[in-house]
């Protein structure tokens, strides 16, 4: 998919020929709500087609749908997503990225109706990179398992505006693919615990852990939870005092009781199942007594 060519080709075009064009061309595609990125079909991207037939009856029945694209190796394309929101821009982070030249190499970029900015490069078959989102920096990631709609759709911004795709800019040499783990690890870098001789935490690394938590952003917080439980596991603290820790952080963040409890739990149940695949001795019963939490109803286990 060589997504210059293709955008230039299409918008200007009414929504049910673009959509008819690009898939003649072999991009795969699916119909989303008019003026919205909802997909309009039951499974969404898994149901992205080039078939002619099937395009043209989703858009007899939704001529006004917007065209959405699944990325990574279904469409060969990988996007970094750059938001411009009330809540702040990603535009600087990017730029940050591409003098450390980590997102040169790309071969479109798209203006967002929102005023951001999609970057589309190359996905390389031979690696393929799952989604991810940089809340703090207002960067994503758009790789395996995401999609991205393009031109000549149409969105609706605030005040009741609407605003078009729109291809800005072409690839000024051969464009390469972007390095997704070493743009996040950029873009958001994970803290990096410090422990004792014998594995335990110390307790300026566990603050630090927890201040972590606590800013981590919406589309984040699960997952950085987890890891760092996680983190707290290999070290050898124990889930109750893991849950003192970081679970005050994490309802900062904005996560409920409940589900803090449940993900450091899992996080938990997770570092003992890789503790035992990587040990050849024979699982040890743990016998310690369990302990109430203060404030805290029950402990994991």
């Amino acid at each position: 998919m060589d997504p210059a060519h293709l955008f230039a080709a299409v918008e200007r075009m009414p929504l049910p020929d673009a959509a008819a064009w690009l898939a003649a061309a072999g991009v795969p595609m699916f119909p989303c709500v008019p003026g919205g990125k909802r997909p309009l079909v039951e499974h969404g991207f898994h149901e992205a087609s080039t078939d002619a037939r099937q395009v043209a009856s989703w858009w007899r029945r939704w001529p006004t749908a917007n065209i959405g694209v699944p990325t990574g190796a279904t469409s060969g394309v990988d996007v970094v997503d750059v938001d411009r929101k009330a809540t702040g821009s990603g535009f600087a982070a990017f730029d940050r990225a591409r003098q450390a030249g980590l997102v040169t190499g790309w071969a479109a970029l798209v203006r967002t109706p929102s005023g951001g900015m999609h970057a589309y490069y190359p996905a390389d078959p031979e690696r393929p990179q799952p989604s991810w989102q940089a809340a703090r920096a207002h960067v994503d990631f758009r790789g395996t398992g995401g999609y991205v709609v393009v031109p000549p759709s149409v969105v609706a911004v605030p005040g009741d505006l609407r605003g078009r795709y729109e291809l800005i800019g072409r690839a000024q040499s051969d464009p390469g693919s972007v390095d997704a783990l070493a743009l996040r690890d950029f873009l958001d870098p994970r803290p990096v615990a410090s422990f004792r001789p014998g594995g335990a935490l110390r307790t300026p690394d566990a603050e630090r852990l927890a201040g972590w938590v606590a800013a981590l952003g919406e589309g984040e917080r699960n997952r950085g939870l987890f890891w760092a439980a996680c983190r707290m596991a290999e070290a050898g603290t124990s889930p109750a005092s893991a849950l003192d820790a970081l679970g005050p952080a994490a309802e900062h963040a904005g996560l409920p009781p409940r589900e803090v409890f449940t993900t450091i739990r899992s996080a938990y149940r997770a570092a003992g199942m890789a503790a035992t695949r990587s040990s050849s001795d024979a699982p040890v019963q743990d016998d310690a007594p369990r302990r109430v939490v203060p404030s805290r109803s029950r402990v994991l286990s």
